[in-house]
C-alpha cells in the first residue's frame, strides 16, 4: 500500500522542520527519490564536467533506474520520517527536549534551544533544594538530553539568588522510627540512580552555579565537565555538622582535583569556599562578576555548542573511561554508608537540632 498525493506534500512540507543539515548523502537521495516521484525516471542529459553538483544530483536521480513514482513517494517521505526521527523532531515542529515542556516537570524548569539543553532548578522558594522528586526528575531531563540526537550538550543552573542547597532534610521528615530503615534504602537507591546519571552522561556537561551551593549539589559537581560561578557563589559540605558522609563520587573526585589536605577540608570540616577559592582548588574553571555571568556564560555556552558535537561526545568518553568504573563503585559505597547514616542516632540527632535552631530563627 502506498502513501497518496497529500501525504507527499505533506512530507514536503516537513523536510522544513529539520533542526540539522542531514548531511550531502541524505539531501541527494531525497533529490533522487523526489524527481523519480514528480517526474519518472531520469531522461535528463549528464551535466557538463565541471557541473559538480549537477552531476552528483543527476547521479543520484539516475541510480534510482525504473523505481516507479508511487514507490519513489513512499521512500521519500520514509526517509523524511526517518531523518525527523533521527533527529528528535514531533509533529508540530519541537524537537523530543523541547517537547519537554516545564508541566512535565514539578521542580526543573527545561528548554532546549540550537543544540543546548538547559535545565534551571527551579524551587527558589526553597532556595532550590532537592526533594525526592527532583533526582528523580534530573535523572529524567538528563537521559532526554543524552539521548537527543539534536542536543550538543547541558546546562544545569539555578533560579533566583541560589544554585541549591542541597538535599531538603524534609525528605525525612515524614518517617517514624518503624518506617525510617526501609526510607533511608529507598533514598540510597535515588542517590545512586541520580549520581550514576552524571557519571554516564555521555554529553558535555556545563554547570552554572549562580549562587550558594550546599551539599550535594557541590559535590556532584566533581563529575560536570566544566563549572562557572559567579563571584556570588558559595560552595559548602555540612555532611560532619548533619552526622552525614560524602556523596556524588567526591570521596574519590575532590581528593583528585584539590589535593588530599584541601578536600579534607571541605568533606571532613565543612570548610565553605568562595567562588575564587574553589576556583583556585580547581572545582570551578572560571569566576564571573555577578552582574555579567548570565551574558559571560550563556556567550561561551553558545560557541561550544558550535563546535563538532560527535567529536565533543567522543572525546568526553575518552577522558572519562578510566575512571568510569571506578566512579560507580565508589558511588556504591558511597550510597551505601549513607544509607547507615541515615539510620543513626547521630544523625537523626543532628537533623533534629537543625530543625530546632531553624524555628528559633
Amino acid at each position: 500500500m502506498f502513501a497518496n498525493e497529500d501525504d507527499f506534500n505533506a512530507a514536503k512540507e516537513r523536510v522544513n522542520l529539520l533542526k540539522e543539515d542531514p548531511g550531502n548523502e541524505a539531501k541527494l537521495k531525497m533529490y533522487a527519490l523526489f524527481k523519480q516521484a514528480t517526474v519518472g525516471t531520469c531522461k535528463a542529459s549528464k551535466p557538463g564536467a565541471f557541473d559538480f553538483v549537477g552531476k552528483a544530483k543527476w547521479q543520484a536521480w539516475t541510480n534510482l533506474g525504473s523505481l516507479d513514482q508511487k514507490s519513489a513517494r513512499q521512500k521519500y517521505i520514509d526517509m523524511v520520517q526517518q531523518l525527523l526521527d533521527e533527529q528528535g523532531v514531533t509533529v508540530d515542529g519541537s524537537t523530543t527536549a523541547e517537547a519537554q515542556s516545564t508541566e512535565q516537570f514539578k521542580t526543573l524548569n527545561v528548554t532546549s534551544e540550537n543544540g543546548v539543553y538547559k535545565i534551571m532548578l527551579n524551587r527558589p522558594n526553597k532556595k532550590n533544594a532537592l526533594t525526592f522528586d527532583s533526582y528523580n526528575e534530573l535523572v529524567k531531563a538528563l537521559d532526554t538530553a543524552g539521548k537527543d540526537p539534536t542536543i550538543v550538550l547541558a546546562t544545569i543552573t539555578g533560579a533566583g539568588d541560589y544554585y541549591c542547597s542541597g538535599n531538603d532534610l524534609n525528605n525525612f521528615m515524614s518517617a517514624t522510627p518503624d518506617t525510617m530503615s526501609d526510607m533511608a534504602k529507598d533514598g540510597g537507591v535515588i542517590l545512586n540512580k541520580f549520581v550514576s546519571a552524571f557519571i554516564d552522561f555521555p554529553k558535555p556537561l556545563i554547570g552554572l552555579v549562580n549562587g550558594p551551593a550546599v551539599g550535594v549539589s557541590v559535590t556532584i559537581l566533581g563529575l560536570f565537565d566544566v563549572v562557572y560561578s559567579t563571584n556570588k557563589a558559595t560552595f559548602v559540605t555540612p555532611f560532619s555538622a548533619l552526622g552525614q558522609s560524602p556523596e556524588g563520587c567526591s570521596s574519590y573526585v575532590f581528593p583528585k582535583i584539590m589535593g588530599r589536605a584541601k578536600a579534607n577540608e571541605v568533606l571532613l570540616f565543612g570548610r565553605k569556599l568562595t567562588a575564587d577559592e574553589a576556583c583556585d582548588r580547581g572545582l570551578v574553571a572560571s569566576v564571573f562578576p555577578d552582574d555579567k555571568f548570565q551574558k559571560e556564560t550563556s556567550r561561551l555556552v553558545d560557541e561550544y555548542a558550535k563546535l563538532p558535537k560527535n567529536s565533543m561526545r567522543l572525546s568526553k568518553n575518552l577522558i572519562r573511561s578510566n575512571d568510569k568504573d571506578l566512579l560507580h563503585k565508589v558511588n556504591d559505597a558511597e550510597c551505601e554508608l549513607l544509607v547507615e547514616r541515615w539510620t543513626s542516632d547521630e544523625c537523626v540527632q543532628a537533623i533534629m537540632n537543625f530543625f530546632t535552631q531553624k524555628a528559633k530563627l
